[in-house]
């Protein structure tokens, strides 16, 4: 699944061509994704100009000078093709401006595409109980302190919390947690003050890091203009089960299952 260096990259890429633009046409080849396009989408979207791209965490929005935003989520396969030389059966909806074409692909339909009033953004409900976002300024020790007190949960599980923290996903909560020195079952209520200071800047420079890399291309992902991430070859433990730890301190990656997912770690320096 795109994790959110994944569709940051996707808006910036798309922000570049469309930012400004006037859609001239859009095309839906199926009634749905995940669930069904809004009813007005061609009607509201036909003639707007797109004022800004942005990203709430997994989620890319397209801001309309109609009071609009169109809501996207990637699913587990989507992707954003720009200028395709050739159309694809998974090309689901079409957005064409004077200078480009925008095709969304989404082999597996898990993906969704919304329309929600502008300035009701932060009530929409899978907005509205968000925690802050892990690059912006409200994602501090304070905050992951005051949201961790008494929890029994494995920090891990903690930090795919949306509630916790916006838009964390499972590769790069192991990563943070391998930079910032703590055992991912520790649990989240006794992560001491010096780790979670360890932590939240780990948490933001994994992810800076990956997105100046790309994101991390795993199965279908690609940025909008075909560019693979590269990313996932710089992954410190995320899927190196049995190999040794780039610390050097005889450490070996481990594989353990937690919440139906795959968490690795380093059982030296993870403590």
């Amino acid at each position: 699944m795109p994790e959110l260096p994944e569709v940051e990259t996707t808006v910036r890429g798309l922000a570049r061509f469309l930012d400004g633009a006037r859609i001239e046409r859009v095309t839906l080849n199926r009634p749905d994704l995940r669930r069904p396009f809004p009813q007005d989408l061609v009607q509201v979207m036909t003639g707007a100009t797109i004022t800004g791209l942005s990203r709430r965490a997994k989620y890319g929005l397209l801001h309309l000078d109609r009071e609009q935003s169109v809501v996207f989520h990637l699913g587990m396969s989507g992707r954003w093709r720009i200028d395709p030389e050739t159309p694809e059966k998974h090309d689901h909806m079409v957005i064409e401006t004077r200078d480009h074409c925008f095709a969304l692909c989404d082999p597996r339909r898990f993906g969704s595409v919304d329309m929600v009033a502008s300035a009701e953004l932060d009530q929409w409900g899978p907005f509205a109980s968000l925690g802050p976002e892990p690059l912006g300024d409200g994602l501090t020790p304070a905050h992951l302190k005051a949201a961790l007190r008494g929890k029994t949960q494995a920090i891990k599980l903690c930090l795919l919390d949306q509630r916790i923290v916006a838009g964390l996903g499972n590769i790069y909560v192991c990563e943070a947690l391998w930079r910032a020195r703590i055992h991912p079952m520790k649990h989240g209520g006794k992560v001491t003050k010096p780790q979670l200071a360890r932590l939240v800047p780990a948490i933001k420079e994994v992810l800076e890091a990956s997105i100046r890399d790309g994101g991390s291309s795993l199965r279908d992902y690609a940025a909008p203009d075909g560019e693979l991430g590269y990313f996932a070859t710089q992954f410190d433990v995320y899927g190196r089960t049995g190999e040794a730890c780039h610390r050097a301190d005889g450490g070996k990656i481990r594989r353990i299952a937690q919440g139906g997912r795959s968490t690795w770690y380093c059982s030296t320096c993870q403590r």
